[in-house]
């Protein structure tokens, strides 16, 4: 059984809740177990929270999952890079799968809740990786 940390951001809580249930449903499709769950207030959070996650010992794989909405400047961008960037440097730094499943940048409120999938899309992502790697 793959055991996986999840990290979700609280911020856009709306949306990241969905997120989090489909996340749930995936696993549990997949027989993967939902080992540990970090809440953060946000995407911008979420790398430090994954990088506690991938020195677990047993974790396989870190999902991430977050909403990142626009707003009136370009701080969606920002935060959307940060986050990236900081995941992967956590995946390439740990040897762990850290996967993305954060919605935005660039989208309202509307249209984030509509890719609420992206929750269980993070959790399939982080199982395909710990089976595709030796």
């Amino acid at each position: 059984m793959t055991s996986l940390g999840l990290v979700v951001a609280q911020f856009n809580s709306a949306v990241t809740t969905e997120m989090r249930a489909a996340a749930e449903d995936a696993a549990a499709e997949r027989d993967a177990e939902l080992s540990d769950v970090l809440e953060v207030p946000g995407a911008y959070d979420a790398p430090l929270a994954a990088d506690r996650l991938a020195r677990r010992e047993g974790i396989d794989a870190v999902a991430v999952i977050g909403a990142i909405v626009t707003g009136d400047t370009d701080h969606d961008q920002v935060i959307a890079d940060a986050a990236a960037q900081g995941l992967t440097d956590v995946s390439l730094d740990r040897d762990t799968p850290v996967t993305f499943g954060v919605s935005g940048p660039g989208m309202s409120g509307a249209e984030a809740r509509e890719r609420a999938d992206k929750g269980a899309e993070a959790v399939n992502a982080a199982v395909d990786m710990v089976e595709v790697l030796p």
